[in-house]
């Protein structure tokens, strides 16, 4: 099973995601990003303009083949297959269908931000990945910040 690591009090998912995406990049891993359909553009512009002095190469799964399988960072919607070995970063709302469908992932990040409402669903996911045997880590922005 892979581990989940929940992200939680995140003030800016977007800004967030960008930086974790980096991280990831910057460690040798490959990521997979599902968002909503209505929200993919919008990373993928944030992605491009993300960090003046650096490129965060990636790619949408609406580039050709080739683009895709170079590229170590791949935003998708709900729609597409996992690919195996990657790190799958959910901004969904849900567990998403190819994980509940038992797709094989190296670790799965869910990022959480202060909303209570996506605090709500977060603990409905945080239930769901327990109940199927996954090791569950938590990261508390808010308490990260308040130690320093």
């Amino acid at each position: 099973m892979a581990e989940v690591a929940f992200h939680f009090n995140v003030p800016d998912r977007v800004g967030y995601t960008c930086r974790l995406l980096r991280k990831v990049w910057r460690a040798g891993h490959r990521a997979q990003v599902v968002v909503e359909p209505s929200q993919l553009h919008a990373l993928d512009a944030a992605l491009w303009g993300f960090a003046a002095d650096e490129f965060l190469p990636h790619a949408t799964q609406h580039a050709p083949v080739h683009v895709r399988e170079r590229s170590p960072i791949l935003l998708v919607d709900e729609q597409a297959a996992v690919a195996p070995g990657v790190i799958l970063v959910n901004l969904l709302g849900h567990v998403p269908l190819a994980v509940e469908q038992g797709a094989q992932m190296q670790r799965l990040i869910e990022i959480v931000t202060t909303d209570t409402e996506d605090r709500a669903l977060a603990r409905q996911r945080w239930r769901w990945y327990t109940a199927q045997g996954h090791q569950l880590v938590q990261h508390d922005l808010l308490a990260k910040g308040a130690q320093g």
